[in-house]
């Protein structure tokens, strides 16, 4: 097998946080590129198409006059981000644009790595060849099922998985420098079919993994939706719990209709610090709404938030903990505070 068993986080060589907070600019932005999706899982808000109606979220794709607005602002910060993460809440390759937006942040100078998350259906040489030559660095591709039946089961998709392969064969002999991970959660298939998944697509990524199913979105209970119990860690790491959210504080997201939220979990809008389509970026990431979220965390009061202390990501995916350094990070981010108000 060419692949490496490993998780599609980088959890090695990872910049200790407690030394670089308060950040100017953030590591990693989140671009939305569409927030519906074609499947309908059991496992994901963004399937339950009745529920995300009761939130009243947009459907739909991020319009580009919008998108380029954003990657504009990336200029207004004093460095560069790290990562551009170009999905969200559905699938990016809904937008028939998703390579004029790779093109777009690539030539702008301020964008040096660009990575999605795909459900599979769409990768076709038609669309990825496009992506490819625009310059996308990373594609984490999702598997649901080792059948037919069983897409069709978790997803509510007919599922052509024989040329699902073929088109990860193809993209594979195509990828140029673009790194490709496949991901399945592992509560999804049986004993043999795990031997299966690495021998259907080992040869053609780069790196492999099988996942567990995490509880991360507050107020969606996976556990109740897939009838198991969770009790080990996103990448099969122990579960361990902190009081305070690292990603807050070097992350952002856009939806895909210019609303700013300060998590990349925050499925039904009740974490909003802003919006694209009228503040800077610079705005959102310095604003009274992003600041009081994150002294809460500093504070050691995120379980008296009522969408904080719902989620499920910092005990089962985290992999970073800043909690140990609180109280030498509160005065520097009361100091940041100041700085900007």
């Amino acid at each position: 097998m060419k692949a490496k068993i490993q998780p599609r986080i980088n959890l090695d060589d990872r910049t200790a946080l407690q030394d670089v907070i308060p950040l100017e600019t953030p590591f990693i932005l989140f671009v939305d590129p569409s927030s519906a999706c074609n499947f309908r899982c059991t496992f994901c808000p963004t399937g339950d198409r009745d529920l995300i109606k009761g939130t009243g979220r947009f459907q739909g794709v991020m319009d580009f006059d919008l998108y380029r607005k954003i990657i504009d602002d990336l200029a207004l910060f004093p460095q560069s981000i790290k990562v551009l993460r170009l999905y969200k809440d559905g699938e990016p390759l809904l937008n028939k644009r998703f390579a004029d937006m790779i093109a777009y942040a690539k030539n702008s100078g301020r964008v040096p790595y660009i990575d999605t998350t795909t459900n599979g259906s769409m990768i076709t040489p038609e669309r990825m060849g496009p992506l490819i030559e625009a310059g996308l660095d990373k594609i984490n591709i999702s598997a649901y099922g080792m059948t037919r039946a069983e897409y069709m089961d978790f997803t509510k998709y007919d599922f052509d998985l024989a040329k699902f392969v073929e088109n990860v064969k193809w993209l594979y002999d195509h990828k140029r420098d673009c790194e490709i991970v496949i991901k399945i959660p592992g509560e999804l298939i049986t004993e043999a079919e795990r031997r299966e998944f690495f021998d259907t697509f080992g040869d053609y990524c780069d790196r492999i993994f099988i996942e567990n199913f995490a509880p991360c979105w507050p107020d969606f209970d996976v556990e109740t939706r897939l009838g198991v119990t969770i009790d080990t860690g996103i990448y099969q790491q122990p579960i361990s719990i902190t009081d305070t959210c690292p990603y807050i504080f070097y992350a952002m997201s856009i939806n895909a209709d210019g609303l700013a939220s300060a998590c990349f979990v925050d499925w039904g809008r009740k974490l909003q610090v802003g919006d694209a389509r009228l503040h800077s970026l610079p705005e959102i990431w310095n604003s009274r709404e992003f600041n009081e979220l994150r002294m809460i965390h500093l504070e050691g009061k995120r379980m008296q938030h009522p969408v904080c202390s719902k989620c499920g990501q910092l005990s089962h995916c985290r992999p970073d903990n800043i909690d140990q350094f609180r109280d030498e990070l509160i005065p520097k981010m009361k100091m940041r505070i100041e700085g900007v108000a």
